[in-house]
């Protein structure tokens, strides 16, 4: 289980394989000796196991300060994600499995990708004073059914980032991302065309559950 509160960003720098597996090795700002084989990593929403781990050749000009490690994707997750695109120099938000007694800063987040959201507009706002930094506004369109999962002031994962929904208008929302968010986040990077994870909230799922068969 995860927040939705990216706590690194990780570039991949190593991906072989093919439709039915990929294996990647990420570089992290993660201290290595911290995370266990078998532990679930968050890769832009994406819950993923970690299969190996190590430093970083600090004898090489292109070493990453922290370690790196391994995840393996499957076939399912190839189809259904974004994963089968990813290539050396891919950014991805990242975020390790919440602990019990941890503080919960986003909302309660699977790890489980329900869909790809497709950013139809962005709208960076400058506010008064520049030395804040821009927000930006983004729409998205979300395939149907899944909208219907989407609530104004809801939550709402999108790329492993909890977010709040601003506004609902059919198959269409969009959310405010304040500049700390696009500075510690792959959100800096993203324009309208961009397809982005998206996982729906917990709750509103098991309550449209429970109305469809009450």
């Amino acid at each position: 289980m995860f927040t939705g509160i990216v706590s690194d960003i990780g570039e991949i720098i190593h991906a072989e394989g093919e439709e039915k597996l990929r294996r990647f090795r990420i570089a992290s700002s993660y201290d290595p000796d911290g995370i266990e084989i078998g532990a679930s990593i968050a890769h832009a929403g994406i819950c993923l196991t970690v299969t190996h781990k190590g430093r970083a050749d600090h004898g090489k000009a292109d070493a990453h300060p922290g370690g790196w490690f391994e995840v393996e994707a499957a076939a399912e997750t190839l189809r259904l994600t974004k994963a089968g695109q990813w290539q050396v120099g891919t950014k991805l938000n990242l975020e390790r499995a919440m602990k019990i007694g941890d503080e919960l800063g986003g909302h309660i987040v699977t790890g489980h990708v329900d869909g790809l959201a497709e950013i139809i507009a962005r709208e960076d706002v400058t506010p008064d004073d520049a030395n804040w930094g821009a927000t930006a506004r983004f729409t998205f369109r979300v395939p149907r059914p899944l909208h219907r999962f989407i609530a104004a002031k809801g939550s709402v994962t999108l790329d492993g980032t909890s977010l709040t929904v601003n506004t609902v208008a059919d198959d269409t929302f969009s959310v405010l991302l304040i500049p700390h968010t696009l500075k510690v986040t792959t959100w800096g990077s993203r324009k309208a065309g961009d397809q982005v994870h998206l996982e729906v909230d917990l709750m509103a799922r098991y309550a449209a559950r429970l109305a469809e068969t009450a």
